[in-house]
């Protein structure tokens, strides 16, 4: 039997020295790159027959240039650094990983949340700078403090991430909006109801993005839509940068059309030095790490090698283009 010839194009941030591949080693003879070049994919992809991405792109090109490619494993949920169709051409099964990250990210967009309510980092720098130990009075806050019992959070996109936020918040006190173009059964907790997306950005306190970029999204939160929501909102972004028009959402602040925003993810990553949100008001920005918890990096990399296995077995599972 030939032993199948596996390459991970990217393996840092997945496993930055805490997460093992001795899965993956198990399956074939392992090679993992912490991070390949645009220059150099095909050179370190050339003898491989599956081969592992993050973030790393396969476009058409590249996948003609590797003649002995017969699988391809994303080290993520979104596909899009793939060219799925060059490769169904070639009969290359393209498999990601369709869930991982769900208490992770939940988790995440709640940290941002209660950022945004209490500025923890910004009261801990002042009573370490001598503020408090200076202070006549035996408290005192520097930004506002918000409770999230009673308010509404709406959830753009209402899938298992988005559901996981929605019981969190309802935990909390909170009212929940979802607006999804796939209702499924709704919670079982009260009150809990479906909006429309521009009802959803008119009624709630805090507005949480869980959808999947698409061409028909593509920087939907807009001016427009940004302007239809309470001047006291937050808008959070844990799912994907291109859903944000940027400049608007700096606009946005800026003139005190929304209250706050936190995002962990931006349109170009790494962020670029002229995004105009790096000089917003109250915008929190993240490196998108919500997916990073090892507990979920763990997952993932499970994952990851039962989908190599599923391929060696002839059975592929998780497949994006079928």
């Amino acid at each position: 039997m030939n032993i199948m010839r596996i390459v991970v194009l990217d393996g840092y941030t997945l496993n930055p020295g805490d997460n093992s591949w001795d899965g993956l080693a198990k399956l074939g003879d392992l090679k993992v790159y912490d991070r390949t070049p645009a220059d150099q994919i095909v050179a370190r992809a050339k003898d491989a027959d599956v081969v592992l991405t993050n973030k790393t792109p396969l476009s058409r090109q590249t996948i003609a240039e590797l003649p002995k490619l017969k699988f391809v494993g994303v080290l993520a949920t979104g596909f899009n650094v793939v060219d799925i169709q060059a490769a169904k051409e070639r009969k290359i099964p393209v498999s990601n990983i369709p869930e991982y990250g769900t208490d992770a990210v939940a988790q995440f967009t709640f940290a941002l949340i209660l950022e945004l309510c209490h500025h923890v980092g910004l009261h801990d720098q002042s009573v370490k700078a001598g503020e408090w130990q200076n202070n006549v009075d035996w408290c005192y806050w520097k930004s506002p403090l918000i409770e999230l019992a009673h308010r509404t959070i709406g959830i753009v996109g209402f899938g298992r991430i988005g559901r996981r936020v929605g019981d969190i918040a309802h935990a909390m006190g909170m009212k929940v909006l979802a607006f999804d173009t796939y209702h499924g059964n709704s919670p079982t907790y009260a009150p809990f109801a479906w909006a429309e997306k521009d009802e959803l950005f008119a009624q709630a306190d805090v507005v949480s993005l869980h959808c999947p970029l698409t061409p028909e999204n593509t920087g939907m939160i807009n001016r427009k839509l940004l302007g239809t929501m309470k001047k006291s909102a937050f808008l959070i972004n844990a799912s994907r940068g291109g859903l944000v028009t940027e400049n608007d959402l700096a606009e946005a602040l800026n003139n005190g059309v929304i209250a706050g925003a936190a995002l962990d993810v931006v349109s170009t990553e790494p962020i670029k030095g002229d995004n105009p949100l790096l000089k917003a008001k109250n915008c929190i920005l993240t490196p998108h790490i919500a997916w990073g918890a090892l507990e979920a990096r763990k997952r993932l990399t499970a994952t990851s090698v039962e989908n190599v296995a599923a391929f060696i077995k002839g059975k592929p599972i998780n497949v994006v283009n079928p």
